[in-house]
């Protein structure tokens, strides 16, 4: 059996949905679709999709920001999506809302284990305003604590989406220019580096590391980026971020046999200021 998800940055749903993500959703392979940055109202985001799909959404208290969803091909029976979950356990601000929405699929590979899947839109943060970046941090614990609880039964897990974070220097094109940048620093990325177990704990069952399965399919290169500025020529030069990412328990990351970035062919064809990524498990 295979399973194969897509998780993009939508910079709102509407917008995309103007802009030619139908297109993108007719062509993708995709079985389960991970959103964030939906900004529409929960009731809207089915419809934006178009029939096909079965969707749950959580949606920010702050209006217009935020907003993560999930959807499926309704084909699919086996992801509970009536049951998904919103929020992070002791995250009780409105602006760590509409980022964390979780969802269960009920053995898709046939080995006896459920896999779960995250929508995550981690706050950007800003250097400039110490309450973004300390609204990050409480973020990223949050995430790893709930990361820990949710494998610890032996399930499949993987964390997907805008994590606002590029991790090593291959992540991003112009590196040393952003050394003191958010999304870029040493604190944000220490984060990473002890999930991926490089400190050698792993924060997971037994010390395992968390899997960068984007990363380890393509290998140790500059990108392929996820995420380009709209200012000036990022785009057309390729100088990006890869901010969006697949993480995930080292068995089902061992299913990985394909990871593809849809970048748009042109500036003016994007639909968003993200590409989606796609990975393809077996």
């Amino acid at each position: 059996m295979a399973l194969t998800i897509a998780t993009v940055n939508v910079n709102g749903l509407r917008a995309a949905a103007r802009k030619g993500m139908p297109d993108w959703l007719a062509s993708t392979a995709a079985d389960i679709i991970t959103l964030q940055e939906v900004r529409a109202p929960v009731e809207l985001v089915a419809g934006l999709l178009g029939e096909g799909w079965s969707v749950a959404a959580s949606a920010s208290e702050l209006k217009g920001r935020a907003g993560v969803a999930l959807a499926a091909r309704t084909a699919r029976q086996d992801i509970d999506l009536e049951a998904a979950r919103a929020g992070l356990p002791g995250l009780e601000d409105p602006s760590h809302t509409g980022r964390w929405l979780e969802a269960d699929l009920d053995d898709p590979f046939g080995d006896g284990r459920a896999l779960t899947v995250v929508s995550c839109y981690l706050h950007s943060g800003n250097v400039d305003k110490p309450q973004t970046m300390t609204d990050k941090y409480a973020f990223l614990d949050a995430m790893v604590e709930r990361l820990s609880a949710l494998r610890a039964d032996g399930r499949h897990v993987v964390l997907t989406g805008d994590l606002n974070i590029a991790h090593q220097n291959n992540d991003i094109k112009n590196w040393k220019g952003n050394l003191a940048s958010a999304g870029f620093l040493p604190e944000e990325r220490a984060y990473f580096t002890r999930l991926m177990g490089e400190q050698g704990d792993g924060l997971g069952a037994q010390g395992e590391p968390w899997i960068d399965v984007h990363r380890t399919l393509v290998g140790d290169r500059p990108g392929p980026y996820t995420w380009w500025s709209q200012r000036g020529k990022a785009f057309d030069n390729d100088s990006g971020w890869r901010l969006d990412y697949q993480i995930a328990t080292p068995d089902l990351a061992a299913r990985a046999v394909s990871a593809q970035v849809d970048r748009a062919p042109s500036y003016d064809t994007r639909w968003s200021d993200h590409a989606p990524l796609v990975i393809r498990y077996e």
